[in-house]
């Protein structure tokens, strides 16, 4: 078979409870349900972090993010690149195989900035969210971004769209400078510049555009692509929604915000059918962590964003980190197809080197899903490592699931501390909602689990 094409669409915050293929009933999603119905749909796959830069380093490099400087929660627009300029990356393993590569959308893996006098720009403590970057200097553009890491082309923005600079890179530039304070702010923007007609409503489609376009032009060529496809949506702030997709939802500005990633997702499919890529495209679905699971005004309007499961982004339950995840590869992913293989989103990056036939042994937290995807396995790996957005642990395994502390870790009351002596256990065949504690009662799983977990940590 011909190596295919390669897409990997990422949501911002889209829980597994968003998609229609997944049980939503007040979101329509009819694109990603075309691609559960054309593919496999995981029940059990997860992010490696229940927030959003550390989930993508691990797509991004097949590591758990902790093995890095940073330990918990998100860098902010303005930090530093969290990639080691010498590590291997989705981008750079392709392009050894001799893929075209683009990466549009949301980074939030950092980049090396430039204050006036010329001098990297020197984050405080933590990559610190409130950094407004007025001192920044924009002229000289950026550096230690997606174009270094092994990706052709770069197209999107810096962080999220609650977060400064606001302003469109493309490559390693400023599709222009920003030279003025943002001229509106919706809810939860903090303080920063932004560029002349800087529209929030218009990113997302235009990154849509982008992609779009991209995979026209790839039509033709004898060398196959990988497209790393990252958009910012339904990530806060929800009221940002273009007018298109305004009230398609009975689930507030928020299911309005899934609707245009499920436009996104369809704009996508459009470009491959038109130009008769589609047969030979691999295309996965998913999100980087959990959903919120209310609007900014504090409704949830009914909608279960997380499914049944416990908890909402950034914590430690599995409503912070079980993802939706979706994969059609024509002629090779049986279609209409579900499994209940663990999988971790870090995963890719060892698909992906079985597919290109390209040693991916430098992802050390990485296992390759091609066994389930052909229908050969049903189950590849065995432990998976969580990590909550304040840092907290769990371990899972089989059906057991370990958490090291107290609480959420994250942004559920009670938040909880975390702990090697007082945890939480549950069954999750039993108990997939995580609602009975089952640490005192279990002791013996308990240490063999602990025990297990620091093995995997070394």
């Amino acid at each position: 078979m011909k190596t295919p094409n390669i897409i990997f669409m990422m949501a911002d915050d889209m829980g597994i409870g968003d998609l229609g293929c997944c049980g939503a009933e007040k979101i329509p999603t009819p694109n990603m349900d075309r691609l559960a119905k054309e593919g496999m749909r995981f029940t059990d796959a997860h992010s490696s972090s229940a927030v959003c830069t550390p989930s993508r380093y691990s797509v991004m490099t097949g590591r758990y993010c902790w093995r890095t400087r940073l330990k918990k929660f998100v860098i902010g627009g303005f930090g530093a690149p969290l990639i080691e300029p010498e590590r291997e990356t989705l981008g750079s393993l392709c392009k050894k195989a001799g893929y075209t590569t683009a990466a549009i959308g949301k980074w939030h893996m950092g980049f090396t900035w430039y204050d006036k006098t010329g001098a990297p720009l020197q984050v405080p403590e933590c990559d610190a969210l409130d950094v407004d970057g007025f001192y920044v200097d924009y002229v000289r553009g950026i550096s230690g971004g997606p174009t270094e890491l092994g990706f052709d082309y770069y197209y999107g923005i810096a962080g999220s769209l609650d977060m400064p600079p606001y302003v469109l890179i493309e490559n390693d530039q400023m599709v222009e400078l920003p030279d003025r304070e943002k001229e509106v702010y919706y809810n939860q923007q903090r303080r920063g510049l932004q560029m002349p007609g800087f529209k929030d409503e218009e990113v997302d489609v235009t990154f849509a555009k982008k992609a779009a376009a991209y995979i026209e032009e790839q039509a033709g060529s004898e060398q196959p692509f990988f497209l790393y496809m990252t958009p910012a949506s339904p990530h806060r702030p929800c009221d940002i929604r273009p007018e298109f997709v305004k009230d398609k939802s009975d689930a507030g500005d928020r299911g309005d915000m899934v609707v245009l990633f499920d436009w996104m997702v369809g704009q996508v499919l459009g470009a491959l059918d038109r130009t008769g890529q589609a047969e030979n495209t691999l295309i996965v679905v998913t999100s980087d962590n959990g959903a919120r699971v209310v609007c900014a005004n504090g409704e949830d309007y009914g909608h279960k964003a997380n499914s049944i499961y416990r908890g909402q982004k950034a914590d430690i339950w599995d409503g912070g980190h079980r993802e939706p995840f979706l994969v059609r590869w024509p002629g090779v992913v049986e279609p209409d197809t579900t499994t209940g293989a663990l999988a971790c989103l870090s995963d890719f990056f060892a698909t992906v080197g079985d597919i290109v036939g390209q040693d991916a042994s430098c992802a050390e937290d990485s296992i390759s899903l091609l066994p389930v995807l052909k229908g050969e396995q049903a189950v590849t790996r065995e432990t998976l490592i969580h990590h909550s957005g304040f840092g907290m642990f769990s371990l899972r395994k089989g059906d057991w699931k370990l958490v090291l502390g107290s609480g959420s870790g994250g942004f559920t009351e009670p938040v909880g501390e975390i702990s090697e002596h007082a945890g939480q256990l549950y069954n999750l065949k039993d108990d997939p909602s995580e609602q009975t504690n089952l640490w005192n009662e279990h002791a013996g799983i308990v240490r063999r689990l602990k025990d297990e977990f620091v093995d995997l940590m070394t």
